[in-house]
């Protein structure tokens, strides 16, 4: 194996209780690489399993020197996973698939061409067409149309776990909580806008059963808020906060004015303002506005003491 930068491709699986497929998949990614004159490394990252698969991965080790295994002392989540094995890697190109043999590594070759000669910073996986039941591919076709829309970023299948990277996008992102789901957002939002897709093939599953249930569409759709306010609003809470809050302020006040004045000159002799619903909802609308606005402000007050305020990705330097 090549050492440094020289290697061709690093592949990060992130897995929890997978014994039985290890093995073969790793076979079958060596067996690709073999076949390409690729140099590669393989990081398998144990997150928190309760089976033998740590057990698994020490054998590969000590057989196959471009095997490395990272062991978490609990479960940490997929996001966490793939956060820790890309500060690890060393390839050129890095390739993440999930390790149940429900991604393929013949795709390989054509993820790390697309990445080399086509100059795509980030190329993901599109399932066309998948071997789950309706009850998981009608919910992930919502969830990617509205992904479409919220992120503005054409991908099919947002959350395939098969993608490749350049070096760089994986050095310079930050995958946390649950944002795995969203690492092409989180890629364009670093500076790394060429993103493309692949259609791939699916692989029913072999062993074992599905680690996620119907929790992850709620979670998904949750964090797709989150990163979508972090993005767009993540140095300048004020501009979503601060505008939100006046305008909620403005129109309370409007209709506060308008209140006074129709009493002032229309209906002289009626109920007082303070008996008018318009008039509490008037003071609901306008505590919410400063309520908003406060909220903005207290969020730059936090964000200039941030240690990561001037974080920013330089390309080049001469």
């Amino acid at each position: 194996m090549k050492e440094g930068s020289e290697i061709d491709i690093s592949v990060v699986v992130p897995l929890f209780n997978e014994e039985e497929s290890l093995p073969e998949l790793y076979a079958w990614i060596k067996r690709v690489m073999l076949a390409n004159n690729f140099s590669y490394e393989v990081v398998f990252v144990n997150d928190g399993s309760t089976d033998q698969s740590w057990n698994v991965i020490e054998e590969l080790c000590s057989t196959e020197k471009e095997v490395r295994g990272i062991k978490f002392q609990r479960n940490y989540g997929k996001s966490a996973a793939l956060h820790v094995g890309f500060q690890a890697v060393k390839g050129s190109v890095v390739i993440t698939m999930d390790a149940d043999l429900q991604d393929s590594p013949d795709e390989i070759p054509e993820l790390y061409q697309m990445i080399t000669e086509e100059g795509y910073d980030l190329v993901s996986g599109w399932k066309k067409k998948r071997y789950d039941p309706l009850s998981k591919t009608i919910p992930t076709k919502i969830y990617n149309g509205v992904n479409r829309i919220m992120s503005g970023i054409k991908l099919h299948d947002m959350n395939c776990g098969l993608k490749a990277y350049r070096i760089e996008v994986v050095k310079s992102i930050e995958v946390f909580g649950e944002m795995h789901r969203y690492i092409p957002v989180i890629a364009k939002a670093a500076g790394f806008g060429k993103i493309g897709e692949k259609v791939v093939q699916h692989q029913e599953r072999k062993y074992g059963k599905t680690k996620f249930g119907m929790n992850r569409f709620v979670n998904g759709f949750l964090d797709m808020f989150t990163i979508t306010f972090i993005t767009r609003f993540g140095k300048k809470p004020m501009h979503f906060f601060g505008l939100w809050g006046t305008l909620f302020f403005l129109l309370g006040g409007a209709i506060t004015i308008w209140l006074v004045l129709y009493k002032l000159f229309v209906d002289t002799q009626s109920r007082l303002i303070a008996d008018r619903p318009e008039f509490y909802i008037a003071l609901t609308v306008m505590i919410i506005g400063t309520q908003l606005f406060l909220a903005g402000f207290i969020a730059e007050l936090i964000g200039r003491n941030s240690t990561t305020r001037n974080n920013y990705l330089i390309e080049k330097e001469i």
